[in-house]
């Protein structure tokens, strides 16, 4: 994005001018305020570059180990704003002690950790959360997580992650809410309210962090850390609008990515952080690098040295140094020798310690942490709700699932027996020790871990019905974690393929944080279920779903290739002169060497039964520019057993001033249907939520609107059109605004 385009984006931002509506991102009172501008007012230069410092105070997997009377004679002196990698709500609440009794501002620190999916009750990775498509699902998590870490004395966590990803090679596909602006949006939305409450000075909760602004999740080759470059309208129309939706909802803080954006580095991006997401976005919350990202700027050829890294990460807008030091060794020095930078340090000092008020720190800086709750138990019923609505279904020929009463059954790969896999790479304070496996939840089954093939064909042919648990343990997928290709790690396919000779019916159990290209491996194999890493329930969750105690109800956030090369791919695709036509003979937008699109697309998933669409619906044939429209469809169960339907809602501008995506979803609903039991759902939308980005600003244009309702992204089952009366401009990204969603 060259820097007139951001420019212009900006320029049509600041006529919006949106408030933010969360609690938790409104001004601060009057008293905090003064009380604000007394500190920046006594604070030395070197007291106000300490607060934009955060330090590590241990390592991921040794928290508190550098909290020595060293490290405490540094807090006494204010050398640091935050801590990461501490926890425990007494070895905070001494820490705290130090920084609000013995220092000499008495200013509090904050404390912050990395809670992903999970503190001491670890859940399902955010992919599988997302697989829900119930914002509920997500909201509820993040609520689990920030109670437990609040317990344990954390005032903030680096989640959501809210990057839009279309390549499953990048690693960290699995943190975030998948391929899709709309659904991450939601998502996005959902986990700033679970972790801030309405409130982040009231009740149990702690700070959310949106990251990683911008364009991550578009690392060129899938490559995590590597370059992006993202046209202006990508940008506006897939990458930020998740941003808008979790700024709107009053995320306190926001990280800048490790990427360059058009060559410009992120956590230097002084047009996008300081000039789009300050100035015309109006975010007034906490913006912090990744770790070690300032110093890094001189290893992206930006800088010479760290001090210049320094100054240029403080002219972008980052106010706090996650662990590069940069700030703490130069700043001070740099704004000595140039007082311009004085008024940025302020600032940044000023936002540090509003998100310090907002949580309530100054009033009463013990808040956080109860020994008693730190060690409760751990919360399991919910961890195993949330595991089952995680759960996607891919494909169930013949009905094998649910499975038979009495079926004898063989269940066979290591994955089935791997307790850390199941609680995923963010751990937090999780043990391996607390999760539940498949096979220990199906007791009764002839367990083979697979690495004797031997034995597990044998296995197989005893067997009625044979489970394999497949896909990728938990280290192979998280950050710095990418793939150049994405199929069965060794072994694993050979072992498919020798229990596949047996001629018996195989259930695929597909693990691991990402969609793998299997569809070869899955040739021939009658059902599949993807159930990502799910956590601490993993086991109990799996096994209610294969014996029918639970229908799955999950979608796909993503889809899943056919093959490694054809990432990254997306529904949400442009059309081309020549679409992709299954005639070889045809030149199309298509490979030679693969059948046209995913394996399993975006929206996909199954449930136990049959349901039914009616016809789509209009309220009215026209809109207006700040007008209504609903659209209805009903569905109904026509199974046996009680299932969730996910009605998903997609949009197309069939003939527009530029070339629109063939799809793109603007509502869903997960639907719990009785057996038998009809039910409408109906979507409001707005025209806004059709603009498109086009010279630096939002375009509604008049014409008509295609919509089409039903199961996925590819399964389609009524449409309807209706046509907006005139043009106008919008004024937020339209992914980032939420359809209205009734269920009767």
């Amino acid at each position: 994005m060259n820097r007139r385009n951001v420019l212009a984006a900006g320029a049509m931002l600041a006529a919006s001018a949106w408030t933010p509506l969360a609690r938790a991102a409104r001004p601060l009172g009057a008293d905090h305020r003064a009380r604000i501008q007394a500190l920046l007012g006594q604070m030395t230069l070197a007291e106000k570059v300490g607060q934009m410092n955060q330090i590590a105070g241990g390592r991921q997997k040794s928290l508190n180990s550098k909290l020595d009377a060293a490290m405490l004679d540094r807090v006494r002196k204010g050398e640091m704003g935050s801590f990461l990698h501490v926890a425990g709500a007494e070895p905070l609440r001494d820490l705290q002690r130090v920084a609000v009794e013995e220092s000499r501002l008495k200013i509090p620190l904050l404390f912050a950790m990395d809670v992903i999916h999970g503190y001491r009750t670890i859940l399902p990775v955010p992919l599988a959360l997302a697989a829900s498509w119930d914002p509920k699902v997500a909201e509820q998590a993040a609520r689990i997580a920030a109670e437990e870490a609040w317990a344990a004395g954390l005032h903030w966590t680096f989640t959501p992650m809210v990057d839009v990803a279309r390549d499953p090679r990048w690693g960290r596909v699995v943190e975030g809410a998948g391929e899709d602006a709309y659904l991450g949006s939601r998502i996005a939305e959902a986990q700033v309210a679970g972790f801030q409450g309405a409130d982040l000075g009231e009740g149990r909760r702690m700070m959310a962090c949106a990251k990683h602004f911008v364009g991550y999740g578009a690392a060129e080759g899938g490559r995590d850390y590597d370059s992006a470059e993202v046209g202006p309208r990508t940008l506006n129309e897939v990458y930020l609008p998740p941003f808008h939706a979790a700024a709107r909802a009053g995320a306190g803080s926001f990280m800048t990515a490790f990427n360059a954006l058009d060559g410009v580095p992120m956590t230097a991006n002084a047009e996008l952080v300081r000039g789009f997401l300050r100035a015309q976005w109006h975010y007034q919350g906490l913006v912090v690098s990744d770790w070690n990202a300032i110093r890094e700027l001189v290893n992206h050829g930006i800088a010479a040295d760290a001090r210049e890294a320094a100054v240029l990460a403080l002219k972008a807008g980052v106010d706090m140094d996650m662990a590069s030091g940069s700030y703490a060794t130069y700043l001070a020095e740099a704004a000595t020798a140039d007082a311009s930078l004085v008024p940025l340090i302020d600032e940044s000092v000023g936002r540090i310690l509003a998100a310090k008020a907002r949580l309530g720190l100054f009033d009463d800086p013990y808040g956080f942490g109860d020994p008693a709750r730190d060690k409760a138990p751990l919360r399991r019923t919910e961890a195993r709700d949330l595991a089952k609505r995680s759960l996607v279904l891919l494909r169930n020929d013949g009905a094998v699932l649910p499975l038979k009463p009495g079926a004898r059954l063989a269940l066979i790969g290591a994955l089935a027996d791997d307790a850390s896999s199941a609680i995923g790479s963010w751990r937090a304070r999780g043990q391996a020790t607390d999760a539940v496996t498949l096979k220990a939840a199906l007791a009764g089954a002839d367990y083979q871990p697979g690495t004797d093939v031997a034995a597990a064909v044998e296995a197989a042919k005893r067997a009625d019905i044979v489970l394999v648990a497949l896909g990728e343990d938990f280290n192979r997928t998280g950050e710095a974690r990418s793939y150049a290709e994405i199929g069965l790690p060794e072994g694993q396919a050979a072992l498919l393929e020798a229990l596949k000779a047996t001629g018996k019916p195989i259930v695929a159990i597909l693990m691991g944080g990402r969609p793998l290209a299997l569809e070869r491996e899955l040739t021939g194999v009658p059902a599949v279920l993807q159930t990502w890493l799910l956590g601490i329930e993993s086991g109990p969750a799996i096994a209610e779903i294969l014996t029918g105690k639970a229908a799955p109800g999950g979608r796909l956030p993503i889809g899943m290739p056919r093959r490694t090369g054809q990432s990254p791919q997306s529904y949400a695709h442009l059309p081309t002169g020549r679409p992709a036509n299954p005639d070889l003979a045809v030149d199309s937008a298509r490979y030679h060497d693969t059948e046209i699109g995913p394996l399993f697309a975006f929206g996909h998933g199954l449930t136990y039964g049959e349901i039914a669409y009616g016809p789509l619906s209009l309220s009215a044939e026209t809109v207006a520019p700040g007008g209504r429209i609903t659209a209805s469809v009903q569905v109904t169960n026509r199974g046996t057993m009680a299932v969730d339907e996910v009605v998903q809602l997609y949009a197309n501008d069939p003939v527009a001033a530029v070339s629109r995506p063939v799809a793109e979803l603007r509502g869903f609903a997960r639907v719990p249907l009785k057996p038998g039991q009809s039910r409408t759902v109906r979507f409001t939308l707005s025209p806004e939520q059709f603009a498109f980005w086009r010279d630096g600003k939002w375009i509604v244009e008049a014409g008509d609107i295609r919509l089409m309702a039903g199961a996925s992204s590819v399964d389609l089952k009524s449409e309807a059109r209706f046509r907006i009366t005139a043009g106008a401009e919008g004024q937020v990204p339209a992914a980032s605004l939420a359809t209205k969603v009734e269920i009767a």
